[in-house]
């Protein structure tokens, strides 16, 4: 495995404990509020179960399959990010039309963005998703990986598989 500069592995150190706190604090914080009455509301209670067990495997393991998997993971948890601020943004808005039918433009905009429902509180799961990306970016684990893979091509015999170094 390739070595990094210690000022690098402090702040992959720094990243990944921001990563861990964060992501379990917001899992006890969706519990507490009862973000599971639906399927929707369940994903990001999902998705941070499944960051937190990736974090684990890859405590315990060495290896690049453990940080692909968790790169993995926070695409979904970015993603879960952005499609949660859409549907409590419509959420807010379809609420606060009901309330004030005359609301319309800038103003129920401002309104919805601020309602009950708080429509960027999805956006942790963004930031979270973030936070990991950069503590895996172009990480020893993986640069490892991919210099030590073999490539595997045919021959010019179509019955012979040689196996060739990757050239970087």
């Amino acid at each position: 495995m390739a070595v990094e500069p210690p000022a690098l592995a402090t702040v992959r150190r720094i990243l990944l404990v921001t990563l861990i706190l964060g992501v379990a604090g917001n899992a006890v914080e969706l519990l507490l509020l009862g973000h599971f009455e639906d399927w929707a509301q369940r994903v990001p209670l999902v998705l941070s179960a499944v960051l937190l067990v990736a974090l684990i495997w890859l405590g315990a393991t060495r290896g690049p399959l453990p940080m692909r998997a968790l790169q993995g993971v926070l695409v979904l948890s970015a993603m879960s990010g952005g499609l949660g601020v859409l549907l409590h943004y419509r959420g807010s808005m379809e609420f606060e039309l009901e309330m004030y039918p005359s609301l319309a433009g800038f103003e129920l905009f401002r309104e919805a963005m601020t309602g009950a429902t708080p429509a960027l509180a999805p956006g942790t799961m963004l930031l979270f998703a973030l936070i990991g990306l950069a503590y895996t970016y172009r990480h020893p684990r993986l640069q490892a990986a991919e210099v030590e893979t073999p490539v595997i091509s045919r021959a010019s015999r179509p019955d012979t598989i040689r196996v060739k170094e990757r050239e970087s």
